[in-house]
């Protein structure tokens, strides 16, 4: 990809040079200005929703047992039948399995579900799932107490919706989609846009073919996978048909549905692309029936890459939160220039390595898209910054803020290395000019020279100063048909020497063999002369710098774009800094602000051979919700150490509740951690922490702590 185009002309001047960059110092500028005046005068909103309130309040103690249970939403979220699900001690359900009911009140979305009368006192538990209107699965707990807290059978659940082996194929179906949509819309705009004669190449055909059936395959998977992404989470649901017909009729299995139509339509404009299309490039007849066939090619493609965007655009991120009517156009816009750019980048890598053929100006077209596609991003990726982050302190402090810096820092990159290969295709296309006009002048020369003959004698000095090929293909031939020549001299000398050999005979052998297998020998030589001129037309590619040096170039950008690529698709699943700022900005009675994460240091000794150790437990934010937790294990020298199992527990004594597992994992030597750690409300905790070192050597210490 170069992001700015190359010049064009004898020789670049420094001035011409400078004003590119000169352009581009301004741009950044400007950005900058534009995206901190955003952030800095961005007003609450939400997207991706969260739970902004509840009745009763997470960690209360009413009196009595109310009616019904009442859940306040960010945003409209989907619920069904047993979205909210409300425990007694017992574990026994204490809502009466109805539908929750939407109490909309302004700009707050609220439900409810009705509690079953005669409740007694104890610790109840709310456990709830829903779909949020950008089709991420959300889920949570809490607890509230009727008269007085008991203890409580019920483990908070400690999986988050849309996570295991099922929100991992889901997420990786995701990934797979954006990559196809890439390599389909992009390489056919660049067969189009840069290159119609590529549409005859091979590998240009695979690459779009094969990302035609990447995105297919995928829409599919997504699809069965969408009933237990964003329900029970067993991939076993994926043949539940009726689970199936229920996602039909959501908004993102609408989507994929009409993904799939979109994508058979695609098929034919592929058809029509590398056959009708590729023909006429090749025949180079009828002007105007290749311009209309062209023009309808491109219109029907905008179409169809535009509408099978918007797939994403109404469905996702874009469609929920502040301005949608504006955000969706702006979200396309954003995609479509993405797979124009990164789709294209990957095509031009393709033809500069498989394709000996590709000629200067289709880079130099290329170039051109390419700067615009930049600018394109560049002014709605400041837009969709400011909807989903909104603050300087949520593009530091979230992890979808943190995400969007490594994805502006891998474009940056990505920019810094089309400036270097601006330079490329700048001496590529000045190179290509300079070999036309070399051809233009000889072939004026030969005709003011005069003779048929003569310029036939040039042409042939020309081919064998190209390639070499006809030296090489007569060599071939001689060496080839050695063999026959062979035989037949072989033939005629065990004649002469025995006597038993008919002259007839012999006559008739020496001019019917070659006849039979005249065919045969000829086809044989035209493949051969043919790798051999392919051989020597990739000996001068390769041989070329300029040619050699964008390849490099611009493998190394489509390195970096699969990172960014990769880092997109995580965004696209990531709670955005607006809503998680808001959801921690949200206050309820049993909700006290931490001053920071809780720090719990425990010594411990399971009595074995390197027993002696200490655990250090993070818990963050250390507060009353959702926690994560952070435990380093360390030997006596400070040293991380490693041991086969540890568990944590939580109990709080004075309300009889816990004890509350949670079961870290592994990260690193001497460093485990666990997410989506419920603490249901505030209090002097006990910190359990079970170390086990060998097969027979355990211990477990613990320590109170205030959290909340």
């Amino acid at each position: 990809m170069t992001a700015t185009a190359p010049h064009f002309g004898p020789s670049p001047a420094a001035s011409a040079t400078r004003r590119p960059l000169a352009a581009a110092a301004l741009l950044t500028a400007l950005v900058g200005m534009v995206f901190g005046l955003l952030l800095g005068g961005a007003g609450p909103a939400s997207a991706h929703a969260a739970l902004t309130g509840s009745d009763p309040q997470d960690g209360a103690v009413v009196d009595t047992a109310p009616q019904d249970i009442k859940l306040t939403f960010s945003e409209s979220v989907a619920l069904g039948e047993d979205s909210i699900r409300v425990l007694d001690p017992g574990g026994k359900r204490a809502d009466t399995g109805t539908a929750p009911r939407n109490l909309r009140c302004g700009s707050a979305m609220e439900y409810s579900v009705p509690l079953r009368s005669g409740l007694p006192d104890g610790t109840y538990t709310v456990a709830w799932q829903a779909v949020s209107a950008d089709s991420h699965p959300i889920s949570g707990a809490f607890t509230f107490s009727v008269g007085a807290p008991s203890k409580t059978n019920v483990a908070l659940p400690s999986k988050e919706a849309g996570g295991g082996l099922v929100g991992a194929l889901y997420d990786i179906a995701r990934y797979v989609a954006y990559a196809g949509f890439i390599l389909l819309v992009g390489g056919s705009a660049f067969v189009l846009a840069c290159w119609p004669r590529g549409a005859g190449a091979r590998p240009l055909q695979r690459l779009v073919v094969r990302g035609w059936m990447t995105l297919t395959v995928a829409t599919l998977v997504m699809l069965m996978l969408r009933s237990p992404y964003t329900g029970s989470g067993k991939l076993a649901d994926v043949f539940d048909l009726d689970g199936l017909k229920a996602v039909l009729d959501t908004k993102p299995g609408a989507a994929l549905v009409s993904r799939l139509l979109l994508l058979g339509a695609s098929a034919l404009f592929i058809a029509v692309l590398f056959g009708a299309y590729a023909r006429t490039q090749a025949r180079r007849t009828d002007e105007h029936e290749r311009k209309d066939l062209t023009f309808g090619l491109a219109a029907g493609g905008v179409v169809i890459a535009a509408g099978i965007a918007g797939t994403w655009s109404l469905a996702e991120h874009a469609s929920a939160g502040p301005q949608p009517g504006i955000a969706m156009p702006v979200d396309l816009l954003h995609l479509l220039a993405v797979a124009a750019w990164l789709g294209g980048l990957t095509a031009l890598l393709v033809a500069l390595y498989r394709t000996p053929d590709i000629d200067a100006a289709a880079v130099g077209r290329f170039s051109r898209i390419a700067f615009g596609s930049v600018l394109v991003l560049t002014a709605t990726g400041i837009y969709q910054s400011w909807r989903q982050v909104g603050s300087w302190s949520a593009l530091t402090g979230t992890d979808y803020g943190q995400l969007l810096l490594v994805k502006v820092g891998l474009v940056a990159v990505m920019v810094a290395i089309a400036w270097s290969s601006r330079r490329w295709t700048a001496r590529l296309v000045l190179g290509g000019a300079g070999a036309h006009a070399g051809t233009e002048r000889r072939d004026g020369e030969d005709a003011e020279a005069g003779t048929e003959g003569q310029r036939d004698d040039d042409a042939t000095g020309a081919a064998v100063m190209d390639t070499g090929a006809a030296v090489t293909d007569s060599g071939a031939a001689v060496t080839d048909t050695g063999a026959a020549v062979t035989d037949s001299g072989a033939g005629t000398d065990t004649g002469a020497g025995t006597g038993t050999t008919d002259a007839d005979s012999s006559a008739s052998t020496s001019t019917s063999a070659p006849a039979a297998e005249g065919p045969a020998r000829t086809a044989q030589l035209a493949r051969q002369r043919a790798a051999v001129a392919t051989a020597a037309k990739k000996r001068l590619r390769d041989a070329d710098p300029d040619r050699s040096g964008l390849r490099r170039s611009v493998l190394t950008e489509v390195g970096v774009a699969v990172a960014l690529l990769a880092v997109t698709t995580v965004l696209t699943s990531t709670e955005p800094g607006r809503t998680e700022e808001e959801a921690r900005g949200s206050t309820t009675a049993a909700v006290s602000a931490a001053e920071g994460p809780v720090t719990v240091k425990l010594p411990f000794d399971t009595g074995g051979e390197n027993g002696k150790g200490t655990v250090r437990v993070d818990i963050d934010p250390g507060r009353t919700g959702t926690d994560e937790l952070h435990i380093w294990i360390e030997g006596p020298g400070g040293k991380a150490m490693d041991v086969p199992e540890l568990k944590v527990a939580f109990t709080l004594e004075s309300k009889g509740i816990g004890p509350l597992p949670a079961v870290p994992t592994r990260f690193a030597e001497g460093h485990w951690t666990a997410s989506g750690v419920q603490i249901p409300m505030a209090g002097d905790w006990k910190v359990a922490v079970t170390v086990r070192t060998s097969d027979i050597d355990q211990t477990t210490v613990d320590k109170n702590v205030k959290i909340g």
